[in-house]
């Protein structure tokens, strides 16, 4: 596991070069990443290069045996650039150019723009490939979805939709465009969705644009990528992600690329309502399951928030150290904090890095510092790898969808995930979230959380893996719009209705007009059917036709209704939860669910304890990590069996202070905890 941080030597005096490098030394840093932001040092006027300053930062983290991962800088091209190629502005919604001044406002694709970042990665990529110190590339940065709406990205949409449908009378057919006048006689009627009111506009053709803009980012990632691998054979090349407003598709974005990074910012500050679910621990698994091996953090969190917005407080004692272990314990062999130092000029001077504007060493430094010598004890996690028996799918489709036509008022596709995520998590049960067309082999437990929108390959896999002995859970919303995010017109949930043996026979979107209705059943357990349980947000009204009813409503017009059913098919089972659930009770529904399929759960976890599993060579290494800013205790069979000496008291009682992690491992041996 490498500990590192970003670094921004263009900001900085150089007087501060080696002191900065050697204090990295010192740390324990092990790599940097830099210059992803630096185009206007390296290129300050057209077909003028400058990689002296560059070269020099290389040379002194080399001469420490420290690592550097380089940034294409094409986020941010330089004022002379804009001001000779206006045409590579990004356009609003309007069709009119943004104004310049922050990051990110190139149209990627602008053929003068690719023009421009083939030169400068040219010139990067062939000055270092060659030196051993530079391993690696961070193609540009923060990608979101190409929503740019200038005359090129205009064509390039009609392109896609020619290419999808051929004519325009398939187009009309499959955005039901007869619908207010809505159909095309011409594709040169077809342009991005200009204007402010989007959600008037057609569902359809607004899925479409989501997958375009998708796309579009995509392939200016291949066309970097492409570029760099022609350039350097062996450098490792990447692209950080996050969880952005426009986000494209991960697993189409990362396909090409060696291994998925992320930028990893958890809370500072932790909720006091119980329901709200704040660890990033569905982020991190998120991240995994692109590619389904590790990652890397590209940015991790360093210090208080804030820019653009008021500053956040400041991390707690434990946060900065025990967050990067939570990332490390999901599959993060690399971690890049941001950054070493907190900015002293531009936008983000409050977005705190390890040592603050004073440049005087404090807490948060001390913190790093003992991570990165933890991590110098845990090199014999280097090839581990986590192996999961659930998954929760996925799907970019979902997404795009809701937010085009949302369901119900606080109703949010992500939360249905996380809320699903946190069940099983909370049992022990490590969690995989992969693309919904991934394919199903090895798990036990697959959940499948408001398909909203579906096709023919979703509905074939879903069916096999029920058939062939897995145990599926499908929720409200499921199976309501076929591919063309059209209504399907059949009794919900349509296309998956032979596995659910129940079907909706009515629904009441309650939103958060009503707090809450209150639930009686046993699909949790007998033993715990009289403690309270209760719903928000959805009300699916079931009809049972040979399910086996879980939960029930108990109030409001639905009273005594089915609220979660499930049913044989094939060889397994096909759960069906038409509502939200609580979070206690859909903690105790997973337990039920793990139980049925055999995959085995843990005790006595309290809520914000996190545990997680890396392997390697039959050896496991397990990590209880204390995600609250209050003590905790672990006591359960695993802790008995595998902690010793000062990790557990004499019971097997496992303490963990506030942001705590303890790794336990099994080794032939004996036991030891690190």
């Amino acid at each position: 596991m490498k500990i590192g941080v970003d670094y921004y030597p263009e900001q900085w005096d150089r007087a501060l070069w080696k002191e900065d490098a050697d204090n990295m030394k010192k740390a324990g840093v092990k790599i940097v990443r830099m210059a992803e932001f630096a185009w206007g040092r390296l290129e300050p006027a057209e077909g003028e290069f400058d990689f002296s300053w560059l070269d020099e930062a290389v040379a002194l983290f080399a001469e420490r045996g420290i690592e550097v991962f380089l940034g294409t800088p094409t986020n941010c091209p330089p004022q002379w650039m804009f001001e000779k190629y206006p045409e590579i502005i990004q356009a609003d919604q309007g069709g009119n150019r943004i104004s310049i001044g922050i990051r990110g406002h190139r149209c990627l694709n602008s053929p003068v723009f690719r023009e421009k970042c083939r030169l400068i990665i040219t010139e990067m990529v062939s000055r270092y490939r060659d030196n051993p110190w530079v391993v690696g590339y961070q193609i540009d940065n923060e990608l979101e979805a190409n929503y740019c709406c200038c005359p090129v990205c205009a064509e390039r949409f009609r392109e896609f939709v020619r290419g999808k449908y051929g004519t325009v009378e398939k187009v009309n057919r499959a955005y039901g465009n007869v619908v207010w006048s809505g159909e095309y006689s011409d594709f040169s009627q077809i342009n991005p969705p200009f204007g402010s009111f989007r959600t008037w506009l057609n569902p359809s053709y607004m899925l479409d644009f989501n997958r375009y803009a998708s796309e579009s980012t995509v392939d200016y990632v291949e066309f970097q990528r492409k570029l760099i691998r022609s350039l350097d054979e062996d450098a490792l090349i990447t692209t950080n992600g996050w969880l952005c407003e426009n986000m494209p598709d991960f697993y189409d974005l990362f396909a090409g690329l060696d291994f998925v990074s992320y930028d990893n910012y958890p809370a500072t500050v932790l909720p006091e309502e119980e329901e709200t679910l704040y660890s990033h621990a569905f982020h991190l698994d998120f991240m995994r399951g692109i590619k389904r091996k590790n990652f890397w953090i590209m940015e991790q969190l360093s210090g208080g928030l804030g820019s653009w917005t008021p500053m956040q407080p400041t991390p707690r004692p434990g946060m900065i150290k025990g967050y990067a272990m939570q990332a490390a314990a999901h599959g993060a062999d690399a971690i890049l904090h941001f950054r070493w130092r907190t900015a002293a000029a531009g936008a983000e001077m409050f977005w705190h890095g390890l040592i603050d504007h004073s440049n005087v060493p404090g807490r948060r430094l001390e913190e790093f510092c003992d991570l990165c010598r933890e991590a110098e004890q845990l090199k014999e996690l280097q090839g581990s790898v986590i192996r999961n028996q659930v998954a929760v799918l996925y799907s970019s489709e979902q997404e795009y969808a809701f937010k085009i036509q949302p369901q119900a008022e606080g109703m949010h596709y992500f939360t249905q995930l996380k809320a699903w995520h946190d069940a099983f998590t909370a049992q022990g049960i490590g969690v995989d979230i992969i693309d919904w067309h991934s394919p199903l082999q090895g798990y036990k437990i697959v959940v499948a959380p408001t398909l909203l929108v579906t096709d023919e390959k979703i509905v074939k896999n879903l069916h096999a893996f029920a058939r062939e002995g897995g145990h599926l859970v499908l929720t409200n919303r499921c199976g309501v719009k076929g591919e063309n995010n059209q209504c399907i017109m059949a009794p919900l949930p349509t296309v998956f209705a032979d596995m659910t043996g129940a079907e909706v026979r009515e629904y009441d979107p309650i939103g958060t007009a009503r707090k809450k209705i209150r639930l009686t059943g046993d699909g949790w357990g007998q033993e715990d059917a009289d403690k309270e349980a209760f719903c928000t947000l959805w009300c699916d009204i079931l009809e049972p036709h040979g399910a086996e009813v879980l939960v029930e409503y108990v109030e409001d017009f639905y009273e005594g209704e089915a609220a979660a059913t499930v049913n044989p098919y094939g060889s397994g089972l096909a759960y069906y939860v038409g509502t939200v659930l609580n979070r206690r009770t859909m903690h105790l529904l997973a337990r039920s669910i793990a139980e049925r399929a055999d995959v085995a759960y843990y005790e006595n976890i309290p809520v914000g304890v996190e545990r997680t599993v890396r392997e390697k060579d039959g050896r496991q290494w397990v990590f209880y990590f204390n995600n609250t800013e209050k003590r905790q205790s672990v006591k359960n069979e695993e802790t008995r069996r595998l902690a010793a000496g000062k990790a557990a008291a004499s019971d097997g009682a496992l303490t963990l202070e506030p942001f705590e992690m303890k790794i336990l491992q099994a080794e032939a041996e004996g036991r030891k905890v690190i």
